[in-house]
């Protein structure tokens, strides 16, 4: 039996124990070494919900992790126990011609850890123990730590809203909300050469953090005036997931500028001003989970190119789940909070 941390509706979150998952020969059982509390894992605490996908069974959450290797399957070759591994949330069937076309992210058949997006759910890493295919898994030899390495989910969600951008270099960047993926896009900004990188959130925490992991400016976006917001980026990128956010981003954009809509909206839709994206020759694109980009995170961080360590402000054990979800909900005094496995 292994412990597991269910939500089965709002608020209504609950430890459980599960049978052990049988191990087939292409799959390896895997202690959980470190799990992020991702902002979609508290829309499913908070309300049940995330966007357009309803909880409608109770579901693992947990997508952004580590683990550690306990048992291989007959037929795996490329890790072995006692490895660390980081764990990649997306297993795209690669038949469907979007993963033929090398957009897998946007695969039909897409089965994406801790998501309600299908039913029946696919559960997530929130638990004692798990079986993940070996394709799903790459193996860090390095002196990282797990709470690092699991990091590479969102990390590789901001590589992959940077890369939805276009080129970067020497441009001026506005991304809109200071929290982990705000943060994460800052870094890959920074990775991809922008001049100039500033970050608008209406909380002082976030832009304290947007700081640390390298913005060049900061921006009460509540308090600033239109003026100090208007025509001031080459490329605007929302991952704060908020309709107010947007306008932030549809008013700086320069003329003939780009934004990347990074953060899930709300279900319900917004008024929306189309006119100013035709008379502005604005580009307007979204950005869906990551491709190739959690392999470039994983390598940019067993590497060190990057340090995502600012972000980490707490593990607590799965035990304490409840409490966890809770201060990672408190933008005040978090952002990033990890759930770990300590047997």
């Amino acid at each position: 039996m292994t412990l597991a941390c269910k939500i089965h509706g709002a608020r209504d979150l609950r430890l459980e124990t599960d049978d052990d998952a049988p191990l087939a020969p292409h799959e390896v059982e895997l202690r959980l070494g470190a799990a992020g509390i991702c902002g979609s894992d508290l829309h499913y605490y908070l309300h049940g919900r995330v966007g357009a996908f309803v909880i409608r069974e109770p579901l693992i959450p947990g997508h952004e992790a580590s683990g550690v290797v306990l048992r291989v399957g007959s037929a795996v070759t490329r890790v072995q126990p006692g490895m660390k591994v980081a764990i990649n949330p997306s297993h795209p069937c690669g038949q469907c011609d979007y993963c033929r076309a090398g957009r897998d992210n946007l695969c039909r058949n897409m089965r994406f850890l801790g998501s309600a997006s299908v039913y029946p759910h696919v559960q997530g890493m929130f638990r004692e123990r798990f079986v993940m295919g070996e394709r799903q898994l790459t193996a860090v030899h390095e002196d990282i730590s797990l709470g690092e390495l699991a990091c590479a989910e969102p990390l590789s969600i901001g590589l992959h809203g940077v890369n939805r951008a276009g080129p970067l270099l020497g441009k001026t960047v506005l991304v809109t909300g200071g929290g982990t993926i705000g943060c994460m896009t800052v870094i890959a900004a920074r990775l991809a050469g922008a001049a100039r990188v500033v970050v608008a959130d209406i909380a002082d925490r976030p832009l304290q953090m947007a700081r640390q992991v390298g913005a060049d400016d900061t921006l009460r976006s509540d308090q600033a005036a239109p003026a100090d917001i208007a025509d001031s980026a080459d490329v605007a990128i929302e991952a704060a997931g908020s309709p107010a956010a947007l306008g932030t981003c549809l008013a700086a954009a320069r003329r003939g500028g780009r934004i990347v809509q990074v953060g899930t909206l709300p279900a319900e839709g917004m008024v929306f001003p189309a006119n100013n994206i035709m008379a502005r020759e604005l580009d307007y694109v979204g950005a869906f989970r990551a491709g190739i980009e959690f392999d470039w995170a994983v390598s940019f961080l067993r590497t060190r190119r990057v340090d995502v360590r600012p972000l980490m402000s707490a593990q607590l054990p799965l035990e304490r789940a409840a409490e966890a979800f809770e201060l990672a909900a408190d933008r005040t005094r978090s952002t990033k909070v990890q759930l770990v496995c300590e047997s």
